[in-house]
């Protein structure tokens, strides 16, 4: 693995520090700490930038809540905007090239150009071209993965790819601002990396050591393809091994392994069949659950809000990509004028910006 060096002079360049902040404000320009650096930029990024010379920036502390997210319950850490947010994206403007071609090409989430979309589409072109290789499914994630990830294996990682002790200063800063031994922060921007980042061997390991024809990892959801279910039950063995001892990490108690055309496979939000898609079923619920709603709001001659819309049309994107014509026609299609109207009023005319 090649090492790269001399980077951490270019994380503090006002010019990656502008661009940063530029970055790290997208969609919350109304946000007080937004407002309080777009006054007076200079002098904040110039406070930043003596922060990372001096080598006396410090995380801030977190302030945490909890987020209910299909079923789950999830700690959320929320840092401050300056310096913390603008921080992060500084490094990660430097440092993401290089992560990227770490990366094997079958790893998504947190990867521009790489989302749920595509690990769908290559996950049913494999389902659909290749049937005798995907007769079964291993479906697989690690226990409690982001508050389970070992802080030294990680610094490890980072050591092994980057050879500037500037850099690797900032970042164990970063990833020691949590107590303990284990466990990254959710809502961390730098955690989406690192968390990918943890498995990037193990995805090449699965890839070039294991030949492993059908893989695809969205963070720490896995799903394997294999022509029987015994050798994929082999293959789990050692995945537990290796999480184990490599990674100090644990598989989910509720790993399956299943044959593939007749269950389907449920990943990254859809059920993908041999020759259909649909909605994951808890996805599906909370859609009708909410279009219901929204439904009622809309007879009772009230106003939509941007929030709202806002689901309407992130649903509508959710629809586009599997079969979903009756769910469209049942529970989009009486919304739609009502929608239009909306933006026709709030937000055209406002050039794009909500009111």
């Amino acid at each position: 693995m090649k090492r790269y060096g001399n980077l951490y002079e270019q994380i503090y360049d006002m010019k990656n520090l502008e661009l940063a902040h530029q970055n790290a404000k997208k969609g919350k320009g109304w946000y007080k700490e937004v407002k309080m650096v777009d006054e007076n930029p200079e002098y904040y990024l110039g406070l930043l930038q003596q922060m990372l010379i001096n080598k006396t920036y410090h995380t801030s502390e977190y302030q945490t809540f909890i987020k209910k997210d299909s079923g789950k319950e999830r700690e959320i850490f929320k840092l401050p905007y300056f310096p913390d947010r603008i921080c992060q994206w500084a490094i990660l403007q430097i440092i993401e090239p290089i992560l990227l071609k770490n990366f094997t090409d079958d790893t998504y989430s947190a990867i521009p150009g790489r989302g749920i979309h595509l690990c769908l589409q290559r996950l049913n072109h494999a389902m659909q071209t290749d049937v005798p290789n995907c007769q079964y499914c291993l479906k697989i994630d690690a226990k409690k993965y982001y508050p389970s990830i070992n802080h030294d294996i990680l610094k490890q990682k980072y050591r092994r790819l980057f050879k500037d002790d500037d850099l690797l200063w900032l970042l164990d800063e970063i990833i020691d601002s949590t107590p303990g031994d284990t466990g990254i922060p959710i809502g961390n921007y730098i955690s989406q990396y690192s968390g990918n980042f943890y498995l990037s061997e193990f995805d090449h390991w699965m890839k070039e050591v294991k030949h492993v024809k059908y893989y695809f990892r969205y963070m720490d959801d896995i799903v394997i393809f294999g022509r029987t279910k015994e050798e994929l039950h082999q293959l789990l063995k050692e995945i537990e091994e290796y999480f184990r001892v490599k990674l100090k990490l644990k598989i989910k108690e509720n790993w399956q392994v299943f044959p593939t055309y007749v269950r389907g496979v449920d990943f990254v939000g859809y059920r993908s069949f041999m020759n259909f898609k649909l909605l994951r079923k808890s996805t599906c619920k909370e859609f009708k659950r909410k279009m219901n709603r929204l439904n009622k709001k809309r007879l009772k001659g009230q106003e939509l809000n941007y929030s709202e819309w806002c689901s309407i049309n992130s649903y509508k994107g959710w629809l586009l990509h599997c079969d979903s014509y009756r769910l469209q026609e049942k529970y989009v299609r009486p919304l739609e004028a009502w929608s239009d109207c909306y933006y026709q009023t709030h937000i055209k005319k406002k050039g794009g910006k909500k009111s």
